[in-house]
């Protein structure tokens, strides 16, 4: 089984020789330091492992074999923010454990992990403590020595990490103190990327920002890169059961997919249509459980709004039952997913999109002439099927129109995000006003949804013998509801299609 931390750290360095010499300043009076207890000094042999094209390192991720030290074994660091990254430890053994290969697939796919950099440190280890004698912070003083084949390099290193719990503010103490003693923050942001650094094997620096050349393809390109790169980076936090981390997976698939259809006059659809299903099947593959996620926690808190007086029967006991039957299979199914050969076939296929574009010929065109076209388009989309659905009477028609509706708001939502570094203000109001619509239809087709499921729950307890009371009364909450959101539509769209929302985009 792995193990896993989070980790909150700030590493320094020597500004020069003479602060070596003066050593390590002591902290005790820094902050809630009132001691500081040294624990002696450890060897330890680290071989780090990445791709042949160093694809980990590029995404600041280290897999590591550590001989050595209380924690040998295996070790995946993934980043979180600056300064903070999960560490995700497992027994020693000769190969890379299962659990760990798993959580780099979608970087690693079928390219093979290899040794790349041994780190050879000598390390004094001192515990901070405050009056107490509670831990706070533990203070490595790191003697490395990097190989990699025949080149080497060596240096002295600081690090202070955080004990669990312990205010973050710890480290800006600390970190004043060091810097009247001479020492500032290193500027890698790892040993093993200092080691790649100095022994001249750095990972291949990534594509330029947004519209590095201001046509539209470098644009689109770019906002797709990013969509990719989140994809890829969600597909460890959805192994990992993270909260939000398959809603972050399916939004990223989403978008891929809306680009697609939005900038088809910038890319060639016969290339990118095949891999819009294929987004299409993953978001579904991922969809089952997160459906069932938000559909739990909507009607859970309905039940929680109600009186007790309207709780009748049990309910909480039968909402359970209902939810592991519904979820029983769906995790596996998520997960089966992403250890499936169609969808690393999928991630080559965006990289290969990515790395060789199929660019039409207005892809060549600035992004300001071509990309409001494209917003406008998906635009005139949401407005017609706006129209639509409000041109029906109230019942099952108009429900299925409005769930159309709002597919057509998400997307021009994410078209006009995506053309937002190019066009600024106008496209940023657009995408605010589309969400807005979005989420009103949003709250309507969830309360269809919830409709139905709280329907099959009340057959469930009548079945059962129980009351179905209180789920009629939930029932009737999310018609009233439904009913409610439907009134505010116009008014939300007709902010929503102001001539001069429109008009700004040019």
């Amino acid at each position: 089984m792995a193990d896993t931390k989070r980790e909150i750290e700030r590493k320094f360095e020597f500004s020069q020789a003479k602060s070596a010499r003066r050593g390590v300043p002591d902290l005790t009076g820094t902050a809630a330091i009132a001691a500081v207890s040294d624990q002696g000094t450890v060897d330890l042999d680290a071989v780090y492992y990445d791709t042949p094209d160093q694809r980990l390192a590029a995404d600041g991720l280290t897999l590591r074999r550590r001989t050595g030290g209380a924690d040998a074994g295996w070790h995946l660091k993934l980043p979180v923010s600056p300064g903070v990254r999960d560490e995700i430890g497992a027994a020693l053994s000769d190969t890379v454990p299962r659990p760990l290969a798993a959580l780099l697939r979608s970087r690693v796919r079928t390219a093979g992990l290899e040794p790349q950099v041994r780190l050879l440190s000598s390390r004094r280890v001192s515990h901070l403590l405050d009056a107490g004698g509670a831990l706070l912070a533990e203070l490595s003083t790191d003697t490395v020595r990097a190989e990699r084949g025949e080149a080497t390099a060596a240096w002295t290193e600081v690090e202070v990490e955080l004990a669990d719990g312990v205010d973050p503010g710890l480290l800006d103490a600390v970190e004043k103190t060091f810097r009247k003693a001479g020492l500032k923050v290193s500027d890698a942001p790892s040993k093993l990327g200092r080691a790649l650094a100095e022994t001249g094997s750095a990972p291949p620096a990534r594509p330029g920002q947004h519209g590095s050349d201001g046509t539209a393809g470098a644009y689109v390109l770019a906002y797709l890169r990013e969509q990719r790169d989140a994809l890829i980076a969600q597909d460890p936090a959805v192994r990992r059961n993270l909260p939000d981390s398959v809603h972050q997976m399916r939004v990223a698939t989403r978008r891929l997919r809306s680009a697609f259809k939005t900038y088809r006059k910038v890319l060639d659809r016969t290339v990118t249509d095949p891999l819009g299903e294929e987004l299409r099947w993953l978001a579904a593959e991922l969809g089952v459980d997160r459906d069932q996620e938000v559909l739990l926690e909507r009607i859970q808190t309905r039940l929680d709004e109600l009186p007790r007086t309207l709780l009748l029967g049990p309910v909480r006991g039968r909402l359970r039952t209902w939810n592991a039957t519904r979820r029983s299979g769906s995790r596996r199914r998520a997960l089966a997913a992403l250890d499936s050969a169609r969808y690393i076939t999928l991630l080559d296929s965006l990289d290969a999109v990515l790395d060789e574009p199929p660019l039409r010929k207005a892809a060549h065109g600035r992004a300001e002439r071509v990309l409001p076209k494209a917003v406008l388009r998906d635009y005139e989309r949401l407005a017609d099927r706006v129209g639509t659905a409000l041109a029906l009477a109230e019942g099952h028609e108009r429900d299925l129109a409005l769930h159309e509706a709002r597919k057509a708001a998400k997307r021009a939502r994410y078209a006009a995000e995506a053309a937002t570094p190019a066009l600024g203000k106008p496209a940023k109001r657009l995408a605010k006003a589309m969400k807005a619509v979005q989420s009103l239809l949003g709250d309507h087709q969830d309360s269809v949804v919830a409709r139905d499921a709280l329907q099959g729950l009340a057959v469930q307890a009548t079945g059962a013998g129980e009351s179905a009371f209180t789920w009629g009364v939930l029932y009737a909450h999310e018609e009233s509801l439904a009913a409610r959101r439907e009134r505010e539509l116009p008014d939300i769209w007709a902010k929503a299609s102001e001539p001069g929302l429109r008009a700004a985009l040019g």
